[in-house]
């Protein structure tokens, strides 16, 4: 249950989505210019195998150099049955020439509260604030970091059409890790909004450990994650797609 849990306040993710036929099509955006979009309003569902068990509803407005993620996730059919928990995660912060800049991470829950988190990032005096069930603790920012919410909306702001491979920190209120993602282009993603160019990537798995994350980014619409597939250890497999992608310039 913990495995479900974690997918779903990852933003984090049926094996194939088939397309819905009439479903509106999500207005291009150009790669070039994210730095414009003043609204984002995405929807996905979440599956575990092609069971839906959850939904995720999110909003990222900017007023000039400021930024605002909210992220809604619902647990649906048995599992909300089991725990119908409710998790809200914000993300605030500036938009920089390299894109987002966190500044406070918040995650919280309706009934396990004692696994609420904050991360509050002081890029002034480099160091961050962690906060959970364990206390309060600070340690340095080891370079560029991102949190759980604000990395998915970060990949529109980086050049990746010609890159191979990226790195990045981020963290999830609790800690910083670094993740690592091999890249392969001209892919293809297939959601209910349709079928799109995407770029593809995915995490090298421990030795000895099936735990895997593939991302397919939609090249058409600015680098925007449209599915995420997260393998557990035990080969479980756990799946977001996009319903819904709307854009306000």
């Amino acid at each position: 249950m913990r495995g479900i849990a974690r997918m779903v306040f990852w933003l984090l993710l049926c094996a194939v989505a088939q397309q819905v036929q009439g479903a509106p099509q999500p207005r291009v955006v150009s790669p070039s210019a994210p730095n414009q979009i003043e609204r984002i309003q995405a929807s996905y569902d979440v599956l575990k195998g092609s069971i839906k068990i959850a939904t995720i509803s999110e909003t990222y407005t900017r007023k000039q150099d400021r930024y605002h993620i909210e992220s809604v996730s619902k647990a649906v059919g048995l599992l909300a049955v089991f725990k119908p928990e409710t998790v809200r995660t914000t993300s605030e912060g500036t938009l920089t020439a390299k894109g987002l800049r966190p500044h406070t991470f918040i995650q919280t829950r309706e009934l396990d509260t004692e696994r609420n988190v904050r991360a509050d990032l002081d890029w002034g005096a480099n160091r961050i604030t962690l906060t959970d069930r364990n206390g309060k603790r600070t340690q340095p920012l080891q370079g560029p970091t991102q949190d759980r919410l604000s990395a998915m909306y970060q990949f529109m702001f980086m050049a990746l059409q010609d890159a191979t491979a990226l790195s990045f920190n981020m963290t999830n209120g609790s800690k910083v890790d670094d993740y690592g993602y091999n890249i392969t282009p001209n892919q293809s993603v297939t959601v209910p909004l349709g079928t799109f160019k995407a770029l593809y990537l995915v995490s090298t798995p421990e030795p000895g450990s099936l735990r895997q994350t593939e991302i397919w980014l939609a090249t058409e619409h600015a680098n925007f994650p449209y599915k995420m597939v997260i393998t557990e250890s035990n080969g479980d497999k756990l799946t977001q797609v996009l319903t819904r992608f709307d854009v306000e310039r």
